[in-house]
């Protein structure tokens, strides 16, 4: 037998660690993306699609209604006042719908802010489609500005009719302070 000189024994552990540790990281890299894709294709955690266009000739569903509850928040470091103007609608399946929020920067310094819907329960999320949204893009506040945000939405004719009401709620989270 030749027994391995301790160097060598070393120097391989020292690889099979580093390999690991490399390993370790780019799996952790990867799974932000995949959990989005896996919430995007199951509904979980309430996550919405982008923009959508309209179901084309398909009639609202005149004979259900489907309450949304609209809430609004803003995440740590960012001190914007934001909220829904109508807290609540009620809309019939496959039915258009506007709606607004609010928005004001009290700061004196100018704030980019990104909104980040969650629907719950979060499997009805699939049903739920935006056709116009101020999550799509960054939001730029300068000092004390304010203004109204449109959420032009639809809940999918196909929507299970044994839910009655959903709940929307944006995050805002901070982006950049440009000052």
């Amino acid at each position: 037998m030749n027994p391995e000189k301790p160097a060598s024994r070393h120097s391989l552990l020292t690889v099979r660690l580093l390999v690991l540790v490399l390993g370790a990281c780019l799996f952790g890299y990867a799974l932000v993306p995949l959990y989005g894709v896996l919430c995007r294709v199951t509904g979980l955690n309430g996550k919405t699609e982008g923009a959508v266009q309209p179901t084309v000739g398909v009639a609202p569903d005149l004979s259900r209604r489907v309450t949304v509850v609209f809430s609004g928040t803003t995440m740590q470091g960012l001190s914007w006042v934001f909220r829904p103007i109508q807290e609540r609608v009620t809309v019939h399946p496959g039915e258009i719908t506007t709606t607004t929020f609010y928005v004001r920067n009290p700061t004196n310094q100018t704030l980019v802010g990104q909104a980040v819907p969650s629907i719950s329960p979060g499997w009805t999320a699939q049903y739920f489609k935006k056709l116009d949204c101020f999550c799509f893009k960054q939001q730029v506040l300068q000092a004390g500005e304010e203004r109204t945000m449109p959420l032009v939405f639809y809940i999918s004719p196909d929507f299970p009719g044994e839910v009655r009401e959903i709940a929307l709620v944006y995050s805002f989270f901070l982006i950049a302070n440009t000052q």
